[in-house]
């Protein structure tokens, strides 16, 4: 497996590698891939300079008529994708395929959006004059991804870059770098010039080179809060523009009056989905006292039952966790929970049967959680759920908010009233009522406060404003010089 730069298969620099393992099945050795560093990014950034003037100058339908091509060919090869996909970082296919499918919706939306891409015009204050602004594109975008979703997150970001008239450099996580060079053919058979897109691979070394490099103009993120704050950091001291998509504590307020099986099974897919290894799984959920003891008996019931296997294996509900670092992660937040509130499910790697060859967490939950724990307030990215009783609604929205992070939410309720307070007071990002804390589609914002982001939006028509810059035009057809503010000042 090789680096994708300026249209061609190449070896690191380096000539050092890496393996990308199955985590379901740690022998299972997927292929070897480049350890890129600072010389491979170099090449892969100049490539994608050379092309920019070229490919931002090609009239924007066009590069729409570009990327609905690659949606046809992600929908053609979709069960391909999805098997490396589940192969590579482990959740089920059901959840792969729908990745995939969120890539398909963003390739059309994103093409559509090649012909409107608005500007203003404003009336000026001086006679025979016009205003109007329109939107650039910006040079040479830096992105750089997570593994969980390996096509669907850099697929919010690569398409509108590419749209608005930008050249790309991807560097991919290393836990699924496969589906990134799946994700280059399929660019290249759509029709994407060589150059426009490319793909360098490797570790942090990798990431720290493109978002260095000074003709890389704009840095996508998503990732780690504390990776994206360092990101931050250091685009600041160099003044470029980011993105980040970084964390989230997402809660699930269920109220006395919810229809309880909507809410278990909103509550079974965001926590247990994925493997709980999603930025905007439900970890915490707060029930109303009124149901708190048998809503949590249905839990332990239905969530016992869960299959927890291979992702390639179609009965498979639950799949492994990612690699060993990210296992280590959880089995000791599990340890801390249990110092810290009572595990009534799971709390356990499984290594029954064909599962000792992998990395497996049993679905974990936690009650008799207090805002003070630190299962309640940090970030676990894992099959693990951490259970509080609220007294009232203002109560529940009160824990919901107790936290750093603000992605994600989701209240439970037949109650109008209650369900625009909560639309309205909760601080999250995005707000589902009488739905799981997952489930985003591709034409609306994505995105939270506080520690989940710097207040940009992936998805819909706010992820061109990440992409672009707005440049303001004045068109004088007076003949003789007008001074805008003097002229129309009283004296």
């Amino acid at each position: 497996m090789k680096n994708y730069i300026d249209g061609l298969w190449c070896e690191s620099r380096t000539g050092r590698t890496f393996q990308n393992i199955n985590p379901a099945r740690t022998a299972d050795v997927i292929g070897e891939f480049p350890l890129s560093d600072a010389a491979d990014v170099a090449d892969a950034v100049q490539a994608a300079a050379n092309q920019y003037t070229t490919w931002r100058l090609l009239p924007a339908p066009k590069r729409g008529d570009i990327l609905r091509r690659a949606g046809d060919i992600f929908s053609e090869r979709r069960e391909e994708l999805a098997r490396i996909m589940t192969r590579e970082m482990g959740k089920t296919l059901v959840e792969t395929r729908g990745d995939i499918q969120e890539a398909i919706d963003t390739a059309y939306y994103a093409a559509t959006e090649t012909r409107r891409l608005f500007g203003y015009t404003a009336p000026s204050e001086l006679p025979n004059k016009m205003n109007l602004s329109f939107r650039t594109p910006i040079g040479v975008c830096g992105i750089i991804t997570a593994w969980n979703f390996p096509i669907a997150v850099p697929s919010w970001k690569i398409l509108p870059a590419l749209a608005c008239g930008n050249t790309v450099v991807f560097k991919p996580s290393d836990d699924s770098p496969h589906s990134a060079n799946i994700f280059a053919e399929i660019l290249r058979d759509a029709g994407l010039p060589e150059g426009v897109f490319n793909v360098v691979h490797g570790t942090a070394e990798a990431g720290s080179a493109l978002v260095s490099h000074p003709l890389v103009k704009v840095i996508g993120f998503t990732g780690s809060t504390t990776t994206g704050k360092a990101i931050a950091s250091h685009c600041g001291e160099l003044n470029k523009k980011v993105s980040l998509e970084m964390g989230g504590k997402n809660a699930q307020i269920v109220m006395d009056d919810a229809d309880l099986q909507l809410a278990l099974n909103g509550v079974l897919w965001g926590a247990f989905g994925t493997t709980g290894q999603r930025c905007t799984a439900t970890s915490r959920l707060i029930l109303h006292e009124g149901i708190h003891d048998r809503f949590l008996s249905m839990l332990t019931d239905a969530a016992s039952k869960l299959v927890l296997g291979d992702g390639t294996m179609e009965s498979t509900q639950v799949g492994p966790i990612v690699n060993q670092r990210q296992l280590d992660k959880i089995l000791s937040y599990i340890d801390i929970g249990k110092t810290e509130a009572d595990c009534i499910l799971g709390g356990e790697r499984d290594v029954s049967g064909e599962k000792q060859g992998g990395y497996f967490v049993k679905p974990t939950i936690f009650t008799n959680v207090k805002p003070e724990h630190r299962i309640f307030q940090e970030e676990i990215f894992g099959p693990v759920l951490s259970v509080a009783k609220a007294v009232s609604l203002e109560h529940a929205i009160a824990l919901a908010n107790d936290s750093s992070y603000g992605l994600s939410s989701s209240i439970y309720t037949r109650n109008v009233d209650a369900a625009f307070r909560a639309i309205r007071d909760v601080e999250a990002g995005i707000t589902y009522i009488n739905a799981p804390t997952i489930g985003a589609e591709a034409h609306m914002p994505f995105g939270g406060i506080k520690g989940t982001g710097n207040g940009h939006r992936e998805g819909g028509w706010t992820v061109f404003d990440i992409f672009t810059e707005w440049k303001t035009v004045y068109v004088d057809y007076s003949g003789h010089l007008q001074r805008a503010q003097i002229d129309n000042s009283s004296e």
